[in-house]
């Protein structure tokens, strides 16, 4: 069937609902195999998003889908009240990972997709505190189910919804290029969290009790990178200092990993990088590297034991599917024998290189900035910072026509566009990607950077 036959029969019988048309017609790819998908002519498109950070380890990863396949032909189905050995050994290497990071025993409860997971890190949180208040950050992104999207700062993922009472409190997340304080990072010595400190100076400031020593709010939920808001790196000592106020007042600390997880930032855990002890963990995406569903989320031992949370305390159908779970227990046998850590890092320096060459050579490259393979441009005016949503449009779009030459050969480039001011590339390529298909991605934002940045 053409693509045009399928965008009259889409036009007629799908929701919108259910995706994202930021253009007309959204590319309809065909295939796909490593860093690259390919449309019906066969033009291969670099992706640099690799499906939100959820294809962590390319498309078409021989080893995954084997066990995938291999799985499917041996018990590919079964009711989660049942036990199987992937999900079993799959809790027990997630578990042994956060343990050997935080040294911290836990236990892990499996959903199906990101939202699932952090409602399910509400009702671990509201089980064990009593609580049902909140804080996150502004430019927080933690799925659009009604729990998740009360924690998700963006009020467009709400407004048709009616209203959410149990909104969280959101604070300014420390997005240096646009302090929201207006501040220097050089002088500021740490304003945002002196603001944030000051909450709990007096009862008067709406959140704490001194006589009693207790906060209305029960956790703080953080992305240590944010994705959606930007891909936007937090300056060192932020999070060790944010970790002292919250733990000295009892407030639980819950770290999404859903998209920085599994070695995106060169590390296993985002968190790792920044001194942060989360009580509560939240994973997905890259679990299953896209192929079957799974997220779960890890809790601290007296969080989550069976006694306070006892069976049936939350369900999905598909949780801990059995796919998934051998995929993603595929997944944790690939980052214990490959080193991710030096080679993600050694290939993010040689990629943010490019960027800043990109930066010094057009003045609407305002901002760049890379933790492993998770990389941002932020795309402004000429004057360099001044947020520029319509040329970041005309690149994305441009990206997607497939015409970039290159060596005598056409390209595409797909990119995602994340920020406060939807005018940030956020880039999450395959963990594989290599040194050639780095330098193809800055040859490729030159040319789309040169032909728009008039």
């Amino acid at each position: 069937m053409t693509d045009q036959e399928l965008y009259r029969l889409e036009r007629e019988f799908c929701s919108f609902g259910d995706t994202v048309h930021y253009v007309k017609e959204p590319k309809i790819f065909r295939s796909s195999e490593g860093s690259f998908v390919f449309d019906s002519s066969n033009t291969p498109f670099l992706d640099l998003q690799m499906w939100y950070s959820a294809c962590n380890f390319g498309y078409k990863n021989k080893k995954l889908n084997d066990a995938l396949i291999d799985q499917i032909n041996t018990l590919g189905q079964l009711a989660s009240q049942y036990l199987s050995e992937p999900k079993i050994l799959l809790s027990k290497e997630i578990s042994l990972s956060i343990q050997n990071s935080f040294n911290k025993k836990g236990r892990v409860h499996f959903n199906v997709g990101g939202s699932q997971a952090i409602e399910d890190a509400l009702k671990l949180v509201r089980n064990y505190t009593g609580k049902n208040l909140m804080f996150a950050f502004m430019g927080g992104y933690h799925g659009r189910t009604l729990g998740a999207s009360s924690i998700t700062s963006s009020y467009r993922y709400r407004r048709r919804f009616g209203h959410f009472s149990d909104r969280a409190y959101f604070h300014p997340y420390p997005y240096c290029f646009r302090c929201f304080y207006g501040k220097k990072l050089d002088n500021c010595d740490f304003y945002c969290l002196k603001m944030f400190e000051r909450l709990f100076d007096t009862e008067y400031n709406g959140v704490w009790d001194p006589k009693t020593s207790e906060c209305e709010y029960a956790a703080f939920f953080i992305e240590p990178i944010q994705g959606t808001g930007g891909y936007v790196i937090p300056p060192k000592g932020y999070f060790e200092k944010l970790c002292k106020i919250v733990k000295e007042r009892k407030i639980l600390l819950v770290d999404d990993e859903i998209q920085m997880g599994f070695f995106r930032t060169g590390k296993m855990w985002a968190a790792e990088h920044f001194g942060i002890s989360p009580d509560i963990l939240t994973f997905g995406k890259s679990l299953t590297n896209g192929l079957n569903p799974l997220s779960g989320v890890w809790a601290r031992e007296d969080i989550i034991n069976p006694d306070i949370f006892p069976p049936g305390s939350t369900h999905s159908t598909f949780a801990s599917n059995i796919l998934g779970a051998r995929v993603g227990l595929e997944v944790m046998n690939l980052v214990k024998e490959e080193n991710f850590e030096k080679e993600v890092n050694r290939k993010g320096k040689l990629f943010l290189e490019g960027l800043e060459y990109l930066k010094k050579k057009y003045k609407t490259i305002g901002h760049v900035e890379g933790l492993g393979l998770a990389l941002r441009i932020e795309v402004c005016e000429d004057d360099s910072f001044t947020p520029n949503k319509a040329l970041t449009d005309a690149i994305l779009e441009e990206g997607l026509r497939g015409n970039l030459e290159y060596k005598g050969k056409k390209y595409g480039l797909v990119l995602d566009v994340g920020g406060y001011y939807k005018n940030v590339f956020t880039l999450a390529p395959s963990l594989y990607i290599t040194d050639d298909e780095i330098d193809l991605a800055i040859k490729l934002l030159d040319k789309l950077f040169s032909k728009l940045s008039v």
